[in-house]
């Protein structure tokens, strides 16, 4: 069995509330902010459940998960102000961390603003050297997280990362954090020439510095710099090629986290495809889900086999439309999902009784053609 979750809520009873929410998804493992990633208020951390939090886990047999840092965090700007409360208030979460008993916190680099990309490096390089100074005491490491290279961010390239690393003195408790959508949207085929994309990763930084992967399909074609998350399967990276990165040998073990978008006609009904797209890659669907689940997707086949519907081309033709025809996208910005469910409720293949999300559900399997109905 994979190592798989995905994000999930710290509010009310903190780790409990968390692990009680991963357990709902059927998860291995989860992620958790230990506060708002937009802000800086924190609830002190004794009063957030943690020991109910580990002993739920603990009969779960979940023992590794992750933290991610704010994304106020920006190590690499010129500003003293941002940078000083960037390096206090990462050492404050890093303690968090080490409190809960996490080994990982993942963080965005920084970005240069309105400097350079050299600059960027050595700012950010000075910012982590403090940091962990500063941490010497807890037992946590820092996860780099690789970007998808919007605006002026670091960490686009693994040239990027590895500059970082040798820059910074207590380098053995950097670690890095793989995100699947940022590394396509910052050109690596992961599709194609997943094997070569891991062979140069392991050359310039070292597969053996990698401790998380995020788990994420992309609304952007390849090389985009965009960064932005889709459901598995209904994006550019499509539920093959991500089936194959987290079953690769070279990422065995590490916990594979899910950061993909809630999806709903309404915000109300807004529902992400966690349990879904976790059973499926974990191969585990029918026991998960029944056979009756199954036997619909084999109806969704049929419904969309009758209309010439094939779903890596339906995917990969509605987002290329969004993208490139603004007159299209205002007469239509359903995204592919979205027009997929209607199209369902409108054709009814599938019995009333079923809510969105149950729905939704049957598409994200739809999504790993025929073939997955055999593996899962």
């Amino acid at each position: 069995m994979l190592k798989i979750g995905s994000h999930v809520s710290f509010s009310d009873k903190g780790l409990l509330t968390a692990a009680q929410e991963a357990l709902s998804y059927g998860s291995g493992t989860f992620m958790i902010y230990t506060g708002a990633p937009q802000n800086t208020r924190r609830k002190p951390v004794d009063t957030l459940y943690i020991e109910e939090g580990k002993a739920l886990m603990e009969q779960s047999d979940i023992n590794e998960i992750v933290v991610h840092a704010p994304y106020i965090v920006n190590l690499g700007s010129y500003k003293d102000s941002t940078y000083e409360l960037a390096v206090s208030f990462l050492q404050e979460e890093i303690r968090r961390t080490d409190y809960i008993g996490v080994r990982n916190i993942v963080l965005h680099p920084g970005a240069y603003t309105d400097k350079d990309a050299e600059y960027g490096i050595a700012r950010i390089a000075e910012g982590l050297n403090e940091v962990l100074a500063g941490t010497k005491e807890t037992n946590v490491n820092i996860a780099l997280e690789t970007m998808a290279g919007k605006g002026t961010e670091i960490g686009r390239s693994f040239e990027e990362i590895a500059a970082i690393i040798d820059k910074v003195q207590d380098n053995h408790r950097l670690t890095v954090c793989m995100d699947t959508c940022h590394m396509h949207d910052a050109g690596y085929d992961l599709v194609h020439d997943l094997d070569g994309v891991l062979e140069q990763f392991d050359r310039v930084v070292g597969l053996d510095r990698v401790a998380v992967v995020h788990v994420n399909d992309s609304k952007n074609s390849r090389g985009a710099g965009k960064d932005r998350h889709a459901p598995v399967g209904a994006g550019w990276l499509g539920h093959e090629a991500i089936q194959r990165i987290v079953h690769h040998e070279g990422l065995k073990g590490r916990p594979f986290i899910l950061e993909t978008p809630w999806i709903g006609k309404e915000d109300k009904t807004e529902r992400p495809m966690y349990e879904a797209e976790i059973a499926l890659l974990n191969g585990n669907g029918r026991s998960r889900f029944g056979e009756t689940f199954f036997e619909d997707v084999e109806r969704l086949h049929h419904f969309f086999g009758k209309q010439e519907i094939d779903p890596r081309v339906f995917v990969l033709s509605t987002w290329d439309l969004l993208k490139n025809d603004a007159k299209a996208k205002k007469a239509d910005p359903r995204e592919p999902m979205e027009r997929l469910y209607d199209l369902v409720i409108a054709g009814q293949p599938l019995s009333s009784e079923l809510t969105e999300e149950q729905i939704n559900q049957r598409i994200t399997a739809w999504f790993g053609g025929k073939e997955l109905l055999a593996k899962v």
